[in-house]
């Protein structure tokens, strides 16, 4: 394992200013999504909405590394370029989804773990040969009438550690991404508990396990209201409980933490986070505080896109735009 290798990437990754595209939606993901535009979700529409994105101009101002699917990884676009290339000649970092997905927890109803481990780290030694320097690995956690147990959020805490080891001992810094859900009509104090008895167990298992701190990123959910709240929490209480959770369950030597969307809308996922970057000036947190963000970034993108040539131009002035607004955000410099 090469520690200084693994620590250099992380670091880049959250550079100041910058942050993380997750395009990594699996192609039923990507396909919902095609279907929302009219669109046919087949492999050459795939690359070329990609490619869209990759090659939007000044890009790399705002976007340090990008997750992708696998088939991405292996794509050329119309010029025969590889996209992973292109992400490089960028000065992007380009990464990879390595889980299988999520499935139901058998014994547990209602509740999910994440596949993948098997072959895994052949694989991500395949990845890393073929450009990828990062990975990423998702687990879930869902709120309702008597979840999480203790036990779902053990079994997917030790998988997202073996995920971890396996991921720096191929040379990729993994993302560690313990998603605790905001489906449901729970309020912001049960998230934070859920939340925290999350993240204690995640680090415990990344302890147990050997993983270098210093070369993962830690991709978690924002502290929220359910989705279905009556009475959801503001912004201003959304960065305060978010960093006091931070506070007292993250180690200071996790170099990033880097929000993920997670269900949120546009507006709600680039406030939430200027928020807590406002507050975290204050707070004289430890770690840099960015983004990874899939549909919040390329929502209205998509939109724009239509999947047609002629409104190239105009789907990539959309998805700068969104770029910047959610670079001012990382930075805490919003003005709403």
């Amino acid at each position: 394992m090469d520690t200084d290798q693994l620590s250099n990437i992380a670091k880049k990754l959250v550079a100041p200013k910058k942050g993380i595209l997750a395009a990594d939606e699996s192609n039923p993901t990507i396909g919902n999504r095609f279907d929302s535009i009219g669109v046919e979700s087949n492999e050459n529409n795939r690359r070329d909405y990609r490619d869209m994105l990759f090659s939007t101009k000044t890009v790399n101002e705002y976007i340090s590394g990008v997750i992708l699917y696998e088939e991405t990884l292996y794509q050329k676009n119309s010029k025969g370029e590889m996209l992973s290339s292109l992400l490089q000649s960028k000065d992007i970092i380009p990464g990879i989804k390595v889980d299988k997905s999520t499935k139901d927890f058998i014994g547990f109803p209602g509740e999910k773990i994440t596949e993948g481990l098997d072959g895994l780290f052949e694989r991500m030694k395949k990845y890393y040969e073929d450009g990828a320097r990062f990975s990423k690995w998702r687990a879930v956690i869902t709120i309702g009438d008597q979840i999480p147990s203790a036990q779902c959020i053990e079994f997917n805490s030790v998988l997202l550690a073996r995920y971890a080891i396996a991921s720096q001992e191929a040379g990729l810094v993994p993302i560690v991404e313990p998603e605790v859900l905001m489906d449901g009509d729970h309020d912001i104090d049960t998230c934070n508990k859920v939340t925290s008895a999350t993240l204690d167990e995640v680090f415990k298992q990344l302890n147990q396990q050997n993983v270098y701190l210093p070369g993962i990123l830690l991709k978690p959910n924002m502290i929220l209201s359910g989705k279905d709240s009556i009475n959801r929490a503001n912004k201003n209480i959304v960065a305060k409980m978010t960093i006091d959770c931070l506070k007292k369950h993250v180690p200071i030597e996790v170099p990033g933490i880097i929000f993920l969307s997670g269900g949120q809308s546009d507006s709600e996922s680039i406030e939430n986070l200027d928020s807590i970057n406002k507050l975290a000036k204050d707070k004289n947190t430890p770690w840099e505080l960015s983004f990874s963000y899939g549909r919040g970034l390329q929502a209205s993108t998509l939109k724009k896109w239509a999947g047609q040539t002629k409104y190239i131009k105009d789907a990539q002035e959309e998805f700068i735009d969104r770029c910047k607004q959610v670079s001012l955000a990382r930075e805490g410099l919003l003005k709403i």
